[in-house]
């Protein structure tokens, strides 16, 4: 795993979709997701190395993830195969032409119980950089600590961190995920959110300008706002940078986020300067969104001129 430009890690869900109500029955379609696989995957299309640490189940179903990762040449090394734990399962259904059910049965899953053990050899290996996500600490008792335990061991190392807040309702309180992930984002170098998301990392109630003087006064660089179809903007302590968002057919919002944050983390890894970043984080964003499923739309480097060129001019102020 040497070498590694980025180590993510957290669990893999697989993804079973049907295109009507599940309770009527029919065909599902299996498919690999999760936030990190979701950026480790859009990190390899475009060329850089990117590793996945955590665990899978010791079934046809762990099998089906490692696959899917690995044709998709992510590095696997640091997944572990555990046999006393299921797969995380997430079912879709398309209820109408603009809506679509989940379902969840992902309690005591293998990715669950992730813990500082199955990260120690995969941290020790010295990558570029490591993204967390707000997910995974909402796992488990486990899955937290061994979170907050590799942001801090990566933080002391001088490795750049990321955190994508990424709250999920299904899975805890705003309270409790912002007892957990502000302190959290004291590690980061780059901290990623929604405008709704920023006081999971900030004051209770903290409005965007509050929230980020609070971000970049802790050792925070750099603050990316996702707004969705008004694009995104990117604080630090020079400025604030807008990027607009590419005018596509949207057809498929989920893992729209992950693609963003794909984006930006090449940029930082190609040493684009912070307007490139997230003209390349927006371009992702609109290549997840114009396609259907998690990841399946994103785009190799040699692709990413079909989209480019449609995005608006950066502005700074």
């Amino acid at each position: 795993m040497s070498g590694v430009d980025l180590l993510t890690f957290g669990e893999v869900l697989v993804s079973l979709r049907s295109t009507g109500p599940l309770h009527l029955g029919g065909p599902l379609t299996m498919h690999m997701v999760g936030a990190e696989s979701n950026v480790a995957v859009g990190l390899s299309r475009l060329g850089h190395r990117a590793a996945l640490a955590g665990r899978v189940s010791d079934d046809e179903l762990g099998e089906f993830v490692l696959r899917e990762l690995r044709a998709e040449g992510v590095d696997t090394d640091g997944v572990r195969r555990d046999p006393d734990r299921p797969a995380g399962l997430m079912f879709l259904e398309r209820r109408t032409a603009d809506l679509t059910r989940v379902v969840y049965r992902r309690a005591g899953s293998a990715g669950s119980a992730l813990d500082v053990d199955d990260l120690r050899g995969p941290l020790a290996a010295g990558p570029r950089l490591v993204h967390l996500t707000g997910i995974t600490p909402a796992l488990s008792d486990s899955a937290r600590a061994a979170v907050t335990w590799a942001a801090r061991e990566a933080a002391s190392a001088g490795t750049t961190v990321s955190l994508d807040v990424n709250y999920r309702t299904r899975l805890w309180s705003r309270e409790a995920a912002r007892a957990a992930l502000t302190p959290l984002a004291g590690y980061a170098s780059v901290v990623v959110a929604s405008a709704d998301e920023l006081d999971l990392v900030a004051e209770p109630g903290a409005d965007e300008d509050t929230a980020v003087a609070g971000l970049l006064r802790r050792g925070v660089h750099t603050v990316l706002v996702k707004l969705g179809a008004d694009g995104a903007r990117a604080h630090t302590r020079d400025g604030v940078v807008h990027a607009a968002a590419v005018p596509v057919t949207a057809v498929d919002t989920v893992g729209a986020g992950d693609a963003f944050t794909a984006g930006y983390l090449s940029g930082h890894l190609d040493g684009l300067d912070l307007a490139d970043r997230l003209q390349r984080a927006v371009a992702l964003g609109a290549f997840a969104v114009a396609a259907h499923g998690d990841w399946e739309g994103l785009p190799r480097r040699d692709e990413l001129s079909l989209i480019t060129g449609s995005v608006a001019g950066t502005t700074l102020r």
